[in-house]
């Protein structure tokens, strides 16, 4: 081959430096990478099991031990999404260097990559977030809503040490931004700003600007209210009653009299606890699966009280009415996980690489009829919100 300097390790490894500065979000959350899918006679299926963290209640004073049951919880997540890119070369541009397929092909084919796999990520996980700070219909023109998601983040015990950050669109960015002009920028973090979307540090957080930021769009009634007789403690499905249209899943709630409690000491908060609704098929005018559990007593009670028959929920927003949720999280309220694709036998430039784990694997072939080389880019991947209390939606 005419070009050299075009190995299929010197493609791949590009294709990998540029997939890293581009990640606005994935690339600030937990990344792990799974090699269980390339050992030898592994059958792992496509799914990975994470244990959950055990949860206890305190015994007070000296009496009696009150000895409580450890039972391990563990959830599921599942790695069996592939996407990729595919790029055609002719003979002539394979004369030219990495430098110049990169810019005309490395770079926008990964960025399409990228942007729709964040883009989905930041939809689904978004909506299992039931914290919402700021006022529906309203772009934060200061840090007030930013505090208030701050500090529902520290209310929920989400580490303070260091990474947390908060995914904001262009328009709430830009008022924001707007809003603070005068105030002192630490030239430090200027050095820091080398990944595409990343703005600065305040208010504990680094602050990205991603256009990719999910809108969650109210059903078309808001008005509802309980209609159960029985409560059983840990509940995911309500029964209600005086709603004209089922709610979209993502949409968040609350229930009258319903206050969330510290989650350890179990004190209520002066705010009520938030749901969101969870499932496409449950929500009717008559049932609401929801999360997180409705839990009043135990080592995962989240209110302070039992619900009660006709208690009403109130819903975050107008109805009918679209707003954009930005996000604020601690970079372990979600993981995205990578696993290796398979290197066929067949294939003489056929490579696969890590870095920060994240697994890429590009594949090469030639055809003979056209003059030309066929490049596919492909990864293997998952995602799963693994504590939704660490985060919390900034709604605008």
């Amino acid at each position: 081959m005419a070009n050299t300097n075009l190995v299929i390790d010197m493609v791949t490894r590009e294709c990998q430096r540029i997939a890293h500065e581009k990640l606005t979000f994935i690339g600030t959350v937990d990344r792990q990478y799974d090699d269980s899918f390339q050992k030898p006679g592994a059958k792992i299926g496509s799914t990975l099991r994470i244990r959950e963290p055990n949860q206890f209640t305190r015994r007070t004073g000296s009496r009696v031990m009150d000895v409580q049951d450890v039972t391990e919880t563990a959830d599921t997540l599942t790695v069996a999404t592939q996407d990729g890119v595919d790029i055609r070369f002719h003979s002539q541009e394979l004369a030219q260097d990495v430098e110049y397929l990169s810019k005309r092909y490395f770079e926008p084919a990964m960025s399409v990559l990228v942007s729709g796999i964040e883009g989905d990520m930041l939809a689904a996980v978004t909506k299992d977030v039931y914290n919402v700070a700021g006022t529906a219909g309203t772009v934060p023109a200061d840090l007030a809503a930013t505090g208030a998601a701050r500090a529902k983040l520290n209310q929920y015990l989400a580490p303070k040490d260091g990474q947390r950050c908060v995914q904001m669109d262009s328009v709430a960015m830009g008022t924001l931004v707007n809003g603070l002009k005068g105030l002192f920028q630490d030239s430090t973090q200027i050095k820091e700003q080398y990944r595409e979307g990343m703005v600065g540090r305040t208010a504990m957080a680094d602050f990205y600007e991603n256009e990719r930021t999910w809108t969650v769009t109210n059903g078309a009634d808001v008005v509802g209210a309980i209609n159960q007789a029985a409560f059983v403690n840990g509940l995911t499905t309500l029964t209600v009653d005086g709603l004209t249209a089922a709610p979209v899943v993502g949409a968040v709630f609350t229930i009258a009299d319903c206050y969330a409690v510290h989650p350890e000491t179990k004190v209520a908060y002066s705010h009520l606890q938030q749901f969101t609704v969870t499932s496409s098929t449950t929500p009717t005018t008559t049932a609401l699966s929801l999360d997180p559990p409705v839990r009043w007593t135990g080592a995962k009670q989240n209110i302070d009280a039992i619900p009660v028959d006709s208690a009403a929920l109130t819903w975050v927003g107008s109805a009918s009415t679209a707003y954009r949720q930005n996000l604020m999280y601690h970079k372990e309220a979600f993981t995205f996980v990578t696993g290796d694709l398979p290197l066929m036998d067949d294939a003489h430039k056929c490579v696969r690489r890590v870095q920060d784990n994240l697994s890429l694997r590009c594949w090469l072939g030639s055809d003979i009829r056209n003059d030309e080389l066929l490049m596919r880019i492909d990864v293997l991947y998952g995602w799963k919100t693994l504590r939704p209390e660490w985060a919390c939606r900034i709604t605008s």
